[in-house]
């Protein structure tokens, strides 16, 4: 499948459908041409220019440019929904134009789940800036002032006079139309147009609604464009050679070994780059597997199992401490403590797992490149790309294409480095598409996390000390640290990467005396542990909230309590938490009862959980049904019922397919995903070695979308991924009476809890 792209100012000029668009420039002779004066010194767009964030067409089509990208959730789709709101004007009428750096303002990288929350703000206030100053026109147009008027999908007209009436394409239509608006901050953080007033809440007729996403009908029908469809004119096919571990670098590259492959046009080295091009992709992989390298020794080495990685997880020096939560006195809460409990709790190295291997093309020409690519954060890329090859970021255009997967793994545009370095080595577009194998051993991993609590309680059973400490690494894949090729050919990190979050350690619990830190390991490359890690869905957690619910768990088992009454005296004064715990323990037909369930005949024990967490202000509270065989040790998750507070939902459909999916994901991580590796690197290089949840295995599911209407809008994205394995963990417990503090959950584990858990406490 070929593809081409329009710049910014091919575009507005060759539609023939802009004729105005909102901008701050003096009279100029082409109306058809974006204004150099919306440019920023350094070619960016202007943002305080209107412009650059939505233009109108004779035809009434609405074009919005965003740098927010779809992934697969709907964002694009519901920033359209609210962008149509403002305007009052029809869904349909909205044109999206999203992640071309060349086309938009920077908005930050689509991640955290936070799109909405933070672009969502932007997009409304300058719909709200272009519908007051369209209003203006209109009024003078017919004669009245501007709050004698009314606007239906893009008509203005004088209320109680139908008659008299125009529309927006009308009144732009052939004129300049210059409009400045303010725009503070940067990125994630840019404030567009405050002081002007949008809509309320309580008039919403778009928002609120289950629009159908804009991409969908062309992935039903194979048109869409992904990254691995995109065909440029003379391109080239490009195979990176990885080395045995980052920290390898080749000694000596036979060229002969690859004479016999026909069409290869290229063997490239830079530094401990290596790589190949040819003129088809079969050439290039077969390149790639018989050319024939020395690699110098590894000067680092895996822990050899578990227990060495934990152990350096907790006592390696410098770390980086964070706090999420220091109040009270948590000496003398555990002084006064009449019962203390401790536990520890493991979380393996876990990988993305994208279904379809990185893959991107570039265009690198002296000083200029293109980058055709799936980044979660096309500025982003820009600007490795641009440090990479050494070139200025303004001449560096990254135009976005869906890649098969990401939450996490395309913030890390690792084949977009692979393809400029080769394409500047052959002088030609090259695509590069990673193995399997290259995928499983190379990308990023979410880190392995070592959880560690400790609580106190009073002589009513109520928690008066908390002191949660989470271990792990930090993100040595992102976007403040160099990425593998850049590595390779020589760039040093000049920083500690970036932790793995604070967030789900047990902080929505009222707890007088409570301390939640996070101490992630100071990296500096050579890394101690040579596997790559980088932000994946929710990043560290699921693995706190695991710690931290199944611990809550275990003290309301030894207080012989049922868990949503013990979690819920703590969240007293925790209104949204309290009704999502309790929306999802209805919505299952929860029985209060301790844990353990009653022993039960047969070799198959049935179990109920729950857990709830909170993740940037968003809640889910998750209820598993499970069933354990004990003979084999085998877990089936039957059912989840997911409670799911996001505060206003712009597409209701769009916030349950994304709970849907992220407890999906939640299960498979729960139940199956682990890195493995031996002193050497990664061995779970394929789909065998490293399962994941199977159609056959998903889970009954039940969603209850609680909509705060009067609030904004928060992130829907991570929230419902985060609670899932601990649900199952506290349904495998009230099954068996076995506790389980290590994910996954295989039936060797199960086993192992099962036999190491006195008979007395065990369902028989």
């Amino acid at each position: 499948m070929k593809t081409s792209e329009l710049s910014r100012r091919e575009f507005l000029k060759g539609t023939g459908a802009l004729i105005v668009s909102f901008n701050l420039f003096p009279a100029a002779s082409d109306l058809f041409a974006q204004s150099s004066a919306n440019l920023l010194p350094n070619g960016d767009l202007d943002p305080q220019s209107l412009d650059s964030w939505l233009a109108i067409g004779a035809d009434g089509t609405v074009t919005v440019f965003t740098s927010k990208v779809e992934i697969g959730t709907g964002t694009v789709t519901a920033l359209a929904q609210i962008v149509a709101e403002e305007l009052d004007v029809s869904v349909n009428r909205i044109k999206m134009v999203s992640g071309d750096t060349t086309k938009s303002v920077e908005q930050g990288s689509t991640v955290g789940s936070r799109s909405i929350e933070r672009a969502g703000p932007q997009f409304k206030q300058a719909a709200a800036a272009a519908r007051q100053e369209l209003l203006k026109l209109a009024a003078a147009r017919l004669a009245v002032t501007p709050d004698k008027l009314t606007v239906n999908d893009g008509v203005v007209s004088v209320i109680g006079d139908a008659g008299k009436k125009v529309s927006y394409a009308q009144l732009v239509g052939g004129k300049l139309f210059h409009v400045r608006i303010t725009a503070t901050g940067t990125g994630w953080d840019m404030k567009v147009a405050p002081e002007v007033k949008a809509k309320d809440p309580k008039d919403y007729k778009v928002v609120g609604t289950s629009v159908k996403r804009f991409e969908l009908p062309a992935k039903v029908t194979g048109e869409y464009v992904y990254a691995h469809d995109v065909r440029i004119p003379g391109m080239l096919h490009g195979r990176v050679v990885r080395p045995p571990v980052v920290n390898t670098e080749p000694v000596s590259i036979e060229q002969d070994s690859i004479k016999h492959i026909p069409g290869v046009a290229m063997i490239v080295r830079e530094g401990k780059f290596v790589g190949v091009v040819a003129n088809t992709e079969w050439a290039a992989i077969k390149a790639a597997e018989a050319l024939k390298i020395t690699w110098s020794k590894p000067t680092t080495k895996l822990p050899a199992n578990p227990d060495e990685l934990f152990a350096y997880l907790k006592n390696t020096k410098p770390v980086r401490t964070q706090k999420a939560v220091e109040k009270g006195d948590l000496g003398a809460g555990f002084s006064q403590g009449k019962k203390t409990y401790q536990a520890s709790y493991r979380w393996p190295f876990q990988m993305h797992g994208m279904i379809g291997p990185s893959c991107a093309v570039a265009d690198v020409k002296g000083d200029r490149a293109t980058i055709w690519s799936g980044p979660q954060g096309p500025f982003r890329t820009r600007g490795t790309i641009a440090t990479l090859l050494k070139i200025p970021e303004q001449n560096v255009r990254v135009i976005y294409h869906e890649a098969s997967g990401s939450y996490g793994r395309m913030s890390t545009d690792d084949g977009a480095e692979d393809a400029a370095l080769l394409s500047r080595a052959v002088g030609a577009p090259v695509r590069v598409q990673w193995s399997r194998q290259d995928e499983h051993g190379w990308e990023p991993k979410g880190p392995a996390q070592l959880d560690e609590v400790k609580a106190a309680i009073d002589g009513d059973g109520k928690l008066i000390a908390w002191d949660f400490v989470d271990y792990g690494q930090p993100w040595t894949a992102s976007g403040v640290t160099p990425l593998l090729a850049s590595l390779q050919v020589g760039f040093k990190p000049n920083n500690p990467g970036q932790g793995n979050g604070t967030q789900g350690g047990g902080e929505i619990y009222e707890v007088a005396n409570q301390k939640i830190v996070a101490e992630h390991i100071n990296w500096h490359f050579p890394e101690p542990i040579p596997l790559r890690t980088s932000n994946l869905r929710a990043p560290g957690d699921p693995a706190r909230c695991f710690a931290s619910e199944c611990f809550v768990d275990e003290i309301a088992v030894d207080l012989r309590v049922d868990p949503v009454d013990y979690r819920m005296r703590h969240l007293a004064n925790n209104k949204r938490g309290s009704e999502c715990l309790k929306a999802a323990a209805d919505k299952a037909g929860w029985q209060k009862r301790p844990s353990p369930a009653p022993a039960s005949s047969g070799n198959i024990a049935r179990g109920r959980g729950i857990a709830l967490t909170q993740r940037a202000n968003a809640y889910c509270a998750i209820v598993a049904d499970v069933e354990v065989n004990k003979t084999t040790g085998a877990v089936a998750v039957k059912k989840v019922v997911s409670s799911h507070d996001c505060g206003l939902m712009v597409n209701p459909d769009f916030v349950q397919n994304q709970v849907e999916g992220n407890v999906i994901q939640g299960v498979s991580r729960a139940l199956f995903e682990e890195v493995t590796f031996d002193a050497n690197g990664v061995t779970s290089l394929d789909w065998n070695s490293y399962p994941i949840l199977k159609f056959t295995d998903v889970p009954e599911l039940d969603i209850v979308l609680i909509n705060r209407p009067e609030m904004a809008s928060l992130g829907a994205g991570e929230p419902s991924t985060i609670p899932v394995a601990a649900a199952i963990g506290n349904a495998i417990f009230d099954a068996v009476g076995a506790r389980l503090r290590e994910v996954p959950f295989t039936p060797a584990r199960v086993l192992t809890a099962l036999k190491a858990t006195p008979a007395a406490n065990q369902k028989s």
